[in-house]
């Protein structure tokens, strides 16, 4: 039996297209990578591993913490900040650093491994600085 040559190239090529898009189909989600003790990174981002609780800050600020994580990431927070609760969604930075983020109050939260900042958003004034875990 004879397949003719353009036959076989267009199979090729469509076989070719095909194998990315069924190995995207079966992909799951990239293992944590452990790159010093307490911090991992997965998917580019960063992970580390702060706790949740009341955190106090350098000028007597102080607010609560609740870390929501999906997949060993962190992926939202609950902030009470100044007697109300927020939630800020991780924004994925081209850093890795974990950002989060409140599009309604223009609130951030960046988790740095020592300490965490809150900002205004819209000023990218600090209003928290040198958070720690209590």
């Amino acid at each position: 039996m004879h397949i003719p040559t353009q036959a076989l190239r267009t199979a090729a090529k469509g076989l070719v297209l095909a194998i990315p898009l069924a190995l995207g189909a079966c992909a799951t989600q990239p293992p944590a990578v452990q790159i010093a003790p307490g911090i991992t990174q997965q998917s580019g981002q960063l992970e580390f591993g702060l706790p949740s609780g009341e955190y106090r800050c350098e000028r007597g600020e102080h607010m609560t913490v609740q870390r929501e994580l999906a997949n060993t990431v962190n992926h939202r927070i609950q902030l009470g900040w100044k007697g109300k609760q927020y939630q800020l969604v991780r924004d994925y930075t081209y850093s890795g650093l974990p950002r989060f983020e409140d599009a309604a109050s223009g609130l951030v939260w960046i988790d740095l491994p020592w300490k965490g900042l809150l900002l205004d958003g819209h000023t990218q004034k600090p209003l928290a600085n040198e958070c720690r875990s209590a």
